[in-house]
């Protein structure tokens, strides 16, 4: 896994220096405004359970997978920090043998470097120096480098002895979680936080931890205005949202303080269904094309309470894929960029999608075609582990009848009922088997 940090004066040269020197495939783990500008720290090959490893037992304190992408952010920070601290130390000691001169018989600074496995560039014969003057630096040094090795390498995952000592109640709990819909990691962190009693007692418990791990928005759209964008994979239903989202708003406000634009210009008549939702509600549709940018169409609608704004379906190896994320990054408009997942998808196509439009500097998420999912623990798993806050979610294709504002609690006892619908169906099949 390779770990890169970035610094830029604004959001879209921090993601062009990304696209340039790391590719499409980089994974975002922090972003934040600091002096001067904005720090983007990125991975390849970026790996959850490796990262993990190098966290040793700092990462059980990562609740979710965003919480623990920032402390990987926050060691590669301190990891930088010391190299730094130390490559001022190897300057000031060789500015000091260039001036005393030579006689020193000890070990070489090539030799240190190479003892304790550390990287610092090409390697230089040192000039030698009187070791009574030098030796407190050497040491000085050793000790530095030293505590870089040990924070690249990190700590290690508990050993499966630790979790065999678990209660028979945390197994059956942790598989009941799974049950739901959660990921063994995930299931497994929330049952360990039953130390004791009834395997009741944990789930409930559990259910309370879910509540309070998935975090929602306060805010209406439709009473709270502004630009909202919709991101996501084709099929995850962004343009049938946008169409609930306006055609709630029209029947609560009207149309005339209301505008639809969308940045999909990379496929033929992708934009037809905007348009029909547009003309049935008698709002005004805009396209972002060569000639119209995204900034000049959001000036010229500065006077609409609200604009909803549909974007293409992208995969990273498209074509148009940065070009559409790097318009949103930069706007000098506050868009808030929302992640589009369906409920359908499978836990790693979720954090697939995520990872793919992290960049987007993403407020929070909608989570669409709950209606067809035979569990939601999958979906409230996956919002928990990113930290992304549940905006909206859609459970039909009526407009607007099945679009609802979302909360944690309504949320986790939808879940729970589904789950329970679906014991009732595995049982009555279970039964008709035995009597066949």
């Amino acid at each position: 896994m390779k770990v890169k940090r970035f610094f830029a004066q604004t959001m879209a040269e921090a993601l062009k220096q990304v696209s340039e020197q790391m590719g499409p495939d980089a994974v975002i783990l922090s972003n934040r405004r600091v002096d001067g500008g904005v720090e983007i720290v990125t991975a390849l090959d970026y790996d959850e359970n490796m990262a993990r490893q190098r966290l040793g037992n700092q990462a059980e304190e990562a609740t979710n997978g965003s919480r623990l992408a920032e402390m990987q952010a926050d060691q590669h920070r301190r990891l930088e920090d010391e190299l730094s601290r130390s490559r001022d130390r190897i300057r000031e000691v060789r500015e000091k043998r260039a001036s005393q001169g030579a006689g020193y018989s000890g070990p070489s600074f090539v030799a240190v470097q190479e003892t304790v496995g550390g990287d610092f560039g090409d390697s230089v014969a040192e000039p030698q120096a009187p070791k009574d003057v030098y030796s407190d630096e050497l040491a000085q040094m050793r000790a530095e480098i030293s505590s870089l090795r040990d924070m690249m390498q990190g700590g290690r995952s508990q050993p499966d002895s630790v979790v065999s000592t678990n209660t028979a109640v945390q197994q059956r709990l942790a598989e009941r979680l799974q049950e739901f819909g959660l990921g063994s990691e995930l299931a497994g962190s929330i049952s360990r936080r039953h130390k004791a009693g009834r395997l009741e007692d944990g789930w409930k418990q559990s259910l309370k931890m879910l509540c309070t791990g998935v975090r929602t928005s306060r805010m209406e759209w439709l009473d709270e205005g502004g630009a909202y964008a919709l991101v996501g994979p084709t099929g995850s239903g962004k343009t049938t949202t946008i169409g609930k989202l306006a055609a709630r708003y029209v029947l609560k406000h009207g149309s005339d303080s209301l505008a639809l634009v969308t940045t999909d210009r990379y496929r033929v008549a992708a934009h037809e269904q905007l348009f029909v939702f547009g003309r049935i509600l008698n709002v005004p549709v805009r396209v972002v094309d060569e000639t119209h940018s995204l900034d000049d169409i959001l000036d010229e609608l500065s006077d609409r309470h609200l604009v909803l704004i549909d974007t293409a379906g992208l995969t990273s190896s498209d074509k148009g894929y940065q070009e559409q994320l790097a318009e949103l990054a930069r706007s000098h408009h506050n868009v808030k960029t929302h992640l589009v997942v369906s409920a359908t998808s499978q836990p790693r196509i979720m954090k697939s999608v995520w990872h793919c439009y992290k960049m987007a500097n993403l407020a929070g998420c909608v989570m669409t075609k709950i209606d067809e999912a035979l569990t939601l623990g999958e979906s409230l798993g996956f919002v928990m582990e990113t930290g992304l806050p549940v905006a909206y979610y859609t459970d039909g294709q009526k407009i607007p009848e099945d679009l609802h504002h979302a909360e944690a609690v309504p949320l986790v006892r939808l879940a729970v009922d589904r789950l329970k619908t679906l014991q009732q169906q595995q049982a009555v099949a279970e039964g008709l088997k035995e009597h066949a």
